[in-house]
Order: structure tokens, then sequence, then C-alpha cells
């Protein structure tokens, strides 16, 4: 008959365990705990407490900022789950100093990390700086669109939320009226659908009450040109965006990152969704926190989101040898003229298009699809491009046999006109220069190297730690926990390639 070892499930045992020899060094942990001792300014946090010869102590805010960096480093990220591990797992029993910080200690330290995460921020950047880490060559700038702790449903215009809670309060008073209604008459009524349906009305009277008190006591949303935007009841500094998931209420953590070893060199979360007015904060940022030298020093790539004329003009005043692509980028790429993803079918209109019609920019002339010379009319100026208006004879236009595919009804007074773009020196124009840096050969190898450098970071953030979403509300907080993030993938970097021993 078979023998097996006996069973001890139900059997206690006694494992001694030292605490100072659970952090492993060369661990994240070990790299973690070697910052806040040797390299960090604390002190920062001293003006919370005023526990010097009253109240209870305090928990130290270096072991929370120990325990919590560690485990968004693991992937967790509520503060329930952080209290768990300091309760179970040795690791973070070490980090914790064997003490069990409540759930709520724990989130409303990370609330109010956005008075001090700033310089902390710094801090570290400027560890990484003198351990080798930033190359100075090339940086890139990208945003991360995540959802906020705010539902979408909750957000309209002024306009929008008004007619929604007289909605509301239309259906409310539709509800009520139903039930006098039965009483009157003396009908038997349902109670279990009659409680149902006062449940709904008191919840729909505090949904409207919710949308009043939000219009009473706030002010309209303005987008950069002036034009009203939508609120957000729940979060108002978030907004709606569209990404490749749907759309969703939420944020945009924007960040710079070096190539070298990808370190974070800047990062805000913005409560935008639209980017091409973004460049301009994020080089202010890495200024501030290099110098202004590294702009000078290092190219800059972005994506097609952060393509403006603004954009590119700033970044030719600052110096940076800028590499930002344009929405039309891949359909000028020789290498993408066989991908039809990028060389849609073009759309047919029962009209002829401008570009069917013969312009010469040299000579100033122009020819209908008929082949008829056409009259210059005048020159305008329009969003600082200048147009010349060209029209038709008419009495070309009135016998002609395309006229049905160039006109909506027979001419009387003017033949077809058509306004097209004067020939411009290329040189003048900031897109333009752009257009020709980047469809270069050479530019096109550098900005190939712009999703290597920036995309593991945000792959890293979001599927690596797991944050797929903003818990707090409020730009100040939301900037806070996304500057940790990115702390967390700086110090990573210091662990792997830096010696800090």
């Amino acid at each position: 008959m078979a023998r097996f070892h006996d069973d001890k499930t139900y059997q206690s045992k006694l494992i001694p365990v030292d605490f100072s020899q659970q952090i492993t060094p060369g661990s994240f942990e070990h790299t973690i705990c070697l910052l806040i001792e040797d390299h960090l300014d604390m002190s920062v946090f001293d003006s919370r407490y005023n526990n010097d010869d009253h109240g209870r102590p305090a928990y130290d805010p270096a072991m929370l900022l120990r325990v919590i960096l560690s485990a968004y480093a693991r992937g967790f990220t509520s503060s329930r789950q952080i209290e768990q591990l300091c309760r179970e797992n040795v690791v973070f029993m070490a980090l914790a100093g064997d003490t069990q910080p409540h759930f709520t200690t724990i989130a409303g330290f990370v609330a109010d990390m956005k008075d001090v995460i700033q310089p902390l921020f710094t801090e570290v950047l400027m560890v990484c700086d003198s351990q080798g880490l930033i190359g100075r060559e090339m940086f890139a700038i990208d945003g991360c669109k995540l959802p906020s702790n705010a539902s979408k449903a909750w957000s309209g215009t002024h306009a929008e939320l008004s007619k929604k809670h007289k909605k509301i309060d239309r259906a409310v008073r539709r509800m009520l009226a139903r039930h006098r209604d039965d009483d009157a008459a003396g009908q038997v009524n349902d109670h279990v659908r009659r409680a149902a349906e006062e449940k709904r009305v008191a919840s729909l009277k505090e949904a409207s009450a919710k949308i009043k008190k939000f219009l009473r006591t706030s002010t309209e949303r303005r987008g950069p040109s002036g034009k009203a935007v939508k609120s957000n009841i729940t979060d108002n500094d978030s907004a709606k965006m569209h990404t490749s998931h749907g759309t969703i209420q939420g944020y945009n953590g924007v960040a710079a990152v070096d190539s070298k070893h990808q370190i974070v060199i800047a990062a805000e979360a913005f409560g935008q969704g639209p980017e091409n007015n973004l460049i301009g904060p994020m080089l202010t940022q890495v200024a501030e926190r290099l110098d202004a030298a590294y702009l000078k020093q290092g190219k800059l790539t972005a994506d097609a989101g952060f393509h403006s004329k603004a954009s590119i003009e700033h970044c030719e005043a600052q110096g940076v040898d800028a590499y930002i692509a344009d929405g039309n980028f891949r359909k000028r790429d020789p290498r993408f003229a066989d991908k039809p993803r990028h060389h849609p079918a073009p759309r047919r209109s029962k009209y002829f298009a401008p570009g069917e019609f013969d312009y010469n920019p040299v000579a100033g002339t122009c020819r209908c699809p008929a082949g008829k010379m056409m009259w210059k009319r005048f020159e305008a100026e329009r969003d600082g491009k200048q147009y010349i208006t060209f029209t038709g004879h008419l009495n070309d236009c009135r016998d002609c046999p395309l006229q049905s595919r160039c006109m909506r009804r027979p001419p009387k007074e003017v033949g077809r006109q058509v306004s097209l773009l004067k020939f411009q020196d290329t040189n003048a124009n900031a897109i333009e220069r752009m257009k020709a840096k980047i469809d270069s050969r050479s530019g096109r190898h550098i900005y190939e190297q712009r999703l290597g450098v920036v995309e593991p970071v945000f792959g890293n953030i979001n599927t690596t730690k797991r944050l797929n979403r903003f818990s707090h509300r409020g730009r100040p907080k939301v900037n806070a926990q996304w500057l940790m993030y990115c702390l967390v993938q700086n110090i990573e970097k210091l662990q792997r390639y830096g010696n800090l021993a």
C-alpha cells in the first residue's frame, strides 16, 4: 500500500522573520528605500503635521511613500489592496515597518500628494541625470487618454444640462399626477409597483437637484476658441475624449520621454482630448526640470495629434529640432503607397472638384474641365492662405455640354466660379517647412524612432502597472496620480541601469 508524508495542514508553526532581510538588494523595493533615505528631501511633508506636543503619532510619510510606490510597481492600484498587502505580504510588512495603515490613510496620502509630488519627481529626475540615464539626444512627447472617476452621462453644456433637468422635472410631475388620479379614482394599486415608482421619483428629484446646484454654482467651460464645451457635474476638470475604444470621460496623461533609457522627463495630466496646443507647456516643463540647453541638444518627435501651426512655430522660436507628423504623413510616404488604409478610395462627386480645373500658377491662368479659358475675378486671403478666384465666361457655360456636372442650375448672370490656392513660396509657411522636413529620408528615419521611445512607457504604465483609469477627481489630484506612476517608471530604470549602492 502506498505511503505519503503526513498532512500537517492544521499544525501551527512559528517562523522567525527578520524584516531587515526581506528587502532584497537590487530589487525595486531596495531602490526606493535607498532613494528615500539618501536622495529625497522628505521635509516637504513636515508642514502636514502639528502633533509635536498633542495628538497621536502619525504614520511616517517615508514609510507610506515606500509602500504605495512599491504597490504601484507591482500593479496594485487600490488602497484596500495596499492595506491587505501590509497585513499579509512579508515584503510589504518590512516596507511598512510591521504597521498596518488603514486604507483611508493610504487614500488620503495619495490625494494630498498634489502638493509635494512635483519636487519629488524633479529630485528623482536629477538622480537619473547624475547616473547618466538621460541621453540628451532625442525625446518624444505623446498622450495617453484614460477614463476618470466620473460618468459621461453627467456631461453637457449648461444649455444641455438645463434642458435635461427640465425634462426630469416634467417626468416627475407626470408620475405624481398619475398617482393622484389613481388615488382619486379609488383604484386598487399594485403596492410593489407603487413603491418602485416612488423610489424612482425620489431618484429623479435628487438628480434634478444635483444638476440645478451645479448650474447655480459653476461657470460654463470654454474651449481654446472661446466656444462653450461640455462640463461634467461629477468632475468638471475632466472632459469627453474620443479614443480607439470609444468615447470616454477622462483625462489625457501627457509625457515627454528621453530616448536613451525611456526616462520620463516631464509629465502632466490635462482635462482635454485635443493635443495640438500642448507642445508649449511640455517644453516649458522640460526646460524647468532639466535646462534650456536640453531642448536645443535633442530632437523632438511627436505624432499628428500635436501638429499645429502654433506648435511648430513655437518649436522654431525655441530652437527645438522638432519632427511633428501631420495627418497626411503616411499618404505621402512612398513606403505606404500600396496600403489601402493610408490611401482610401477617393469620393466621387457628381460635380467637378477644384482639383479638376487646369490651373497654371506661373502664368496665372485657369481652364475649366471642358478646356475653356476662365478669367481671373479677384484674390482673397483666408486662414493665412492666399486664394485666387476664376470665373467662366457666361456664353461658354450656357452652351457647355458638361454643364450638368459643373453647375447645380443653368447660369443666368455669371458662369462657374472656382477658388484655388495661389502658388506660394513653401519656405514662408511653418507647416510646409515641417512637411518637407519630415518627408525627407532622414526625417522619416528620425520620426520612426518615436514609437520605440514613448509607447513602451505607456504600455508599462497601462498594462504592467494596471493603471487603466484614474481613481481621483479634480485635475490636481489626477495629475499627482499620473506623476506617481511616471515616478515608478523612472525608479525602475534606476533599479536596472543605475548604481545607487
